[in-house]
């Protein structure tokens, strides 16, 4: 059962049998447990719901597009600012020296690096004489030999130290840094985008609820010590 239901019931249920059984000590010990509770789990409502003629009730979703900046102003400055992202990187050197570009590398089409090595080859004085032995046709026995040798010295290019030093560097650098930041606030802002008001308020209310349950059955507790401790001494002070 709900915490702050059944702490308004018990409340409620004391005061009713203090006034039943004309009990004074019982009446007011309910009467001040119930205030507590109630007055505890109306605060609580009023941060996610309007009251009307309650100024400053429904704060959460009168308050959505500050909660959405807080939100976004969290993630950026304490999880992904520029100090965060320098230390990733720079504690990825160990994945960097495994990289392997192989896959995507056998991928790529070569075909244009070697249509462009023909171009250059007949634009050149040796272009004339290859147009004796059929121009550019003649090289077209050297297209898969070409694509084959390009992809394997790209390979072992990208397996050198100094390739990945230089990438390493590169990505170090704080242009770069701040292309990265840009593109994951990005990422923040059309996520936050998605956000409504009632989701906004649906996320925060299961997150705390739950916790400021508990606020309830404590105002109900303390409302009725407080009731007994009236009552008792009511009874006990001759005026």
């Amino acid at each position: 059962m709900n915490k702050s239901l059944l702490t308004n019931f018990l409340a409620g249920l004391i005061l009713l049998s203090g006034a039943v059984m004309a009990e004074p000590i019982l009446f007011w010990t309910g009467l001040f447990a119930l205030s507590g509770a109630l007055t505890n789990w109306l605060a609580i409502y009023m941060l996610f719901e309007k009251v009307p003629g309650l100024y400053g009730s429904g704060v959460i979703p009168n308050r959505f597009e500050a909660f959405k900046a807080a939100i976004r102003q969290l993630m950026m400055e304490q999880f992904f600012n520029q100090q965060n992202i320098d230390r990733f990187v720079s504690g990825q050197k160990e994945l960097h020296s495994h990289l392997n570009l192989s896959p995507v590398i056998e991928k790529v089409d070569l075909t244009p690096a070697y249509d462009k090595l023909v171009q250059v080859i007949m634009n050149s004085s040796f272009g004339s004489m290859l147009g004796m032995f059929g121009g550019a046709d003649a090289l077209n026995p050297l297209k898969e030999p070409f694509i084959t040798n390009m992809k394997s010295a790209l390979i072992e290019m990208t397996q050198e130290e100094r390739f990945l030093q230089l990438l390493q560097e590169e990505i170090d650098q704080p242009d770069v840094m701040g292309e990265i930041q840009a593109k994951i606030e990005a990422i923040i802002e059309a996520r936050l985008a998605e956000l409504t008001p009632q989701l906004v308020k649906q996320m925060v209310q299961n997150m705390i609820q739950e916790h400021l349950g508990w606020l309830v059955v404590w105002g109900g507790v303390f409302g009725s010590v407080i009731g007994l401790i009236s009552a008792l001494l009511a009874n006990a002070l001759p005026f």
